[in-house]
């Protein structure tokens, strides 16, 4: 009996053979490598990384699809499915110790999360994935854009951002409501902002973006509660005008406060932190490929 795209997932297949083979080449696959895949679905993707992975790590959260998949690889010892949610993996333990690499069709409705779970301490050689596009406009965003933001900041302060065109809603079953885009993140040799610095460093991004209007005077008085005298001294310390706002300020300048502040000792506001879990997709969210 043929496999129902279930809603709750944001469950929709991608078969579009040109675009399978867009993705595998994004990645560009390198011998003796292990290749995570996130969200198999009904197998389309994996089957184009079995031919080229060295090991193939496919995560997949439907237990009916990875029943199946299970199956339909049982015979390859190259293939492993495991079944289950991949905030809840660390997949840097999936790789055996070997260079690895991360792909995947996620779901639209927790991308963000999984970006972030893919770029953590120690990252993958590269990162393809296929999302919304207007993430993709999001990531690879430079400052003064309109699609700039904290997700752009974050995300380019560790690796290098790389679009590989749109994907129509046409190509998949059902059709999602929205258009998707191939990206790739590869992670920086040297990124500019170091793994202890990097909850703080997010927090400050965010806290800074959620004021993106206000001029930077403004939004360092909020983020650490000080004077403005003491403000504008460490606005002044990065070479950022005063009447400037986070939208045109570069990746590597919000290092720069974040190091400046910690050098006068000041703190950040405290701000709600925690994982964001999945929650039902709406009609404009919903998942976009074979993505659980």
């Amino acid at each position: 009996m043929p496999h129902r795209p279930r809603k709750r997932l944001g469950q929709h297949f991608l078969n579009d053979p040109r675009i399978l083979a867009r993705i595998v080449g994004a990645l560009e696959p390198q011998p003796n490598e292990t290749i995570v895949e996130i969200g198999a679905g009904q197998g389309s993707l994996t089957e184009r990384l079995a031919q080229r992975a060295a090991r193939l790590v496919a995560i997949e959260l439907d237990r009916d699809l990875a029943a199946a998949l299970r199956e339909r690889y049982a015979d390859r010892p190259i293939v492993q499915i495991v079944e289950g949610d991949v905030l809840d993996i660390r997949l840097a333990d999936l790789s055996g110790g070997a260079q690895w690499s991360v792909t995947g069709n996620v779901p639209y409705y927790i991308t963000t999360p999984i970006l972030f779970h893919a770029l953590a301490s120690p990252r993958p050689r590269r990162i393809v994935f296929l999302v919304q596009r207007e993430v993709g406009d999001r990531l690879s965003a430079a400052p003064g854009s309109e699609a700039y933001g904290a997700l752009s900041v974050t995300a380019q302060a560790v690796a290098h951002v790389d679009r590989h065109g749109r994907v129509p809603a046409g190509s998949f079953h059902p059709n999602p409501a929205v258009d998707s885009v191939i990206v790739s993140l590869t992670p920086l040799d040297k990124p500019i902002v170091t793994s202890d610095e990097e909850p703080a460093f997010k927090a400050l991004v965010q806290g800074a973006f959620s004021q993106r209007r206000k001029q930077m005077l403004r939004v360092v008085r909020s983020l650490f509660q000080i004077a403005a005298e003491p403000a504008t001294s460490l606005i002044n310390a990065c070479a950022i005008d005063v009447t400037a706002r986070p939208e045109v300020l570069a990746p590597q300048t919000f290092v720069d406060l974040l190091r400046a502040a910690k050098r006068a000792g000041l703190e950040q506001s405290p701000v709600s932190s925690g994982r964001r879990r999945r929650s039902p997709p709406t009609r404009s969210r919903s998942g976009s490929t074979e993505r659980s």
